[in-house]
């Protein structure tokens, strides 16, 4: 099976971003956003390999992927995989909300 091509909404790289901006602020220094960029970038490899390996959701073709922690959420396309939410699992999960 070929790898499926990971493809990153607006919104997702947008909530990405500020995470990494964060933890750089917070840290004075970009080592530890590097790092978790780097994670993310590996496990969706993974998921680029083998869709199905994400948690099911109660959305049909949405799954989610579990990196420490935060949850990419992505949807599985024929040829393509897209991120949709990059979650982190310590906020009020009343306010969780994934938006194509």
């Amino acid at each position: 099976m070929a790898n499926k091509e990971v493809v990153w909404t607006r919104n997702s790289e947008i909530q990405l971003q500020e995470i990494l901006e964060f933890f750089a602020a917070r840290n004075k220094s970009s080592r530890y956003s590097l790092k978790l960029y780097k994670k993310f970038k590996s496990e969706l490899n993974r998921v680029a390999q083998n869709p199905e390996i994400g948690i099911k959701t109660k959305l049909a073709l949405i799954k989610g992927l579990i990196v420490g922690d935060y949850i990419l959420f992505y949807e599985i396309f024929e040829d393509k995989i897209m991120v949709l939410k990059v979650w982190d699992c310590r906020q009020n999960p009343e306010k969780l909300d994934i938006a194509r």
